[in-house]
């Protein structure tokens, strides 16, 4: 089995939630001495804090603070004959750590040159990236950990199941395809943050049709298009890139103001 200390870094540098579990008291005759660590996600368990009845309970209470995203310690004693009925009859406790990795969540739509560009930067962020495109050829052929390419034929569709409080940027290779992103954001109404590639023109062009399909005007107003720092000129990916970079900083920093 993996080490809990590699493990632990491998799950923070993706974004997920885990649970680390420690026997910090034993007296009598225990499974594992004081000090053991169990990691416990979802779906796996790392290392053990001794097997039997034990570490069952255990990964109950653990997957049921991740299950509520419990964030406080809780410690636990555990009578290994009276409550667990293991013949070693000892008495430990064990103290669960909720380690919350969860990131800002950014959905990047859009593999071409800017969109990769930006990639590599946000790869360097805290925060975990979710980037689609229909192209599995624009897909570079590895990317960062917290990186997620998704290969999808309706991107609209996927916004649909992406968390509430997402940042969405938006640059495709395809208006209408922008269009109909931003109409499924824009009614979804629970973006931190929306960003949409174009000029100020395409900004008016795609007011007036999202409002003929219904998307109110409080809604348009939290578009950014277009989006990035101002004062970070320049039309090559790499520019464009840095300033839409420097926007999401500025906005999960709280720094809105630096985009004005």
């Amino acid at each position: 089995m993996a080490h809990w200390i590699d493990a632990l870094a491998a799950l923070r540098q993706r974004g997920e939630p885990c649970v680390l579990v420690t026997v910090i008291d034993e007296h009598g005759s225990t499974p594992r001495n004081r000090g053991a660590k169990m990691l416990v996600t979802a779906g796996q368990a790392l290392d053990t804090i001794g097997g039997g009845h034990l570490e069952f309970q255990a990964l109950e209470i653990a997957r049921a603070m991740l299950q509520h995203g419990e964030t406080a310690l809780r410690l636990e004693s555990f009578p290994l004959a009276a409550r667990l009925g293991q013949c070693c009859g000892g008495h430990v406790r064990v103290l669960f750590e909720p380690q919350n990795a969860a990131r800002l969540q950014v959905a990047l739509f859009g593999a071409g040159h800017v969109g990769r560009a930006l990639a590599q930067i946000l790869a360097t962020l805290p925060l975990q990236v979710r980037w689609f495109d229909s192209r599995v050829e624009q897909f570079p052929p590895q990317v960062a950990a917290n990186i997620l390419p998704q290969l999808c034929e309706d991107l609209p569709e996927a916004v649909d199941d992406l968390p509430p409080g997402c940042l969405y940027i938006v640059m495709t290779h395809d208006h209408g395809l922008d269009l109909a992103l931003a109409e499924r954001i824009l009614k979804r109404n629970d973006a931190a943050y929306f960003g949409l590639i174009g000029s100020l023109t395409k900004r008016k062009r795609f007011e007036y049709q999202l409002g003929l399909r219904g998307v109110a005007p409080t809604a348009l107003a939290r578009m950014r298009c277009p989006l990035g720092l101002a004062d970070v000129k320049g039309k090559l990916p790499a520019e464009i890139a840095v300033a839409v970079a420097g926007e999401v900083i500025a906005h999960y920093a709280g720094g809105q103001e630096a985009r004005r």
